[in-house]
């Protein structure tokens, strides 16, 4: 069990240093956002799991980071990705697509009219009233 530990520690060390390169060599902070979450969400799973095998004694709360270091990361990442977007800081040239742009234009999108709106921008969209009408 010591070696599957090990080399999942090897693993996680591996992933944490490619997101670390990652972060270096991208273009923007979306790139470098996405690069970063994936390799620290699987670099630290990878640790943490590691830690069950290596600490047998450790493993409910080695389980317990695990699984919030899954639900923390994607969140924050998007959360500090819709900011940097919404407070206008732009995309690369070298990015491919800008889909929050094409909702926010109301061109043909993901989501279109008042939804779109509320995406961008967090607002609720504007409930209507069918009763009656």
């Amino acid at each position: 069990m010591t070696v599957v530990g090990e080399i999942l520690m090897l693993i996680g060390g591996i992933f944490l240093f490619l997101g670390s390169l990652g972060l270096v060599r991208m273009p923007d902070v979306y790139n470098r956002l996405q690069t970063g979450t994936k390799a620290s969400t699987l670099g630290a799973m990878s640790i943490g799991l590691s830690a069950i095998f290596l600490l047998p004694g450790a493993a409910g709360k080695a389980v317990l980071l695990v699984v919030f270091i899954v639900l923390a990361n994607p969140i924050a990442s998007n959360t500090i990705g819709r900011s940097a977007y919404l407070s206008g800081i732009k995309l690369s040239e070298k990015s491919v697509s800008d889909a929050w742009g094409v909702q926010a234009s109301g061109e043909a999108g993901m989501v279109e009219g008042a939804a779109a709106d509320a995406t961008i921008t967090g607002a609720a969209p504007e409930a209507t009233d069918n009763k009656g009408a």
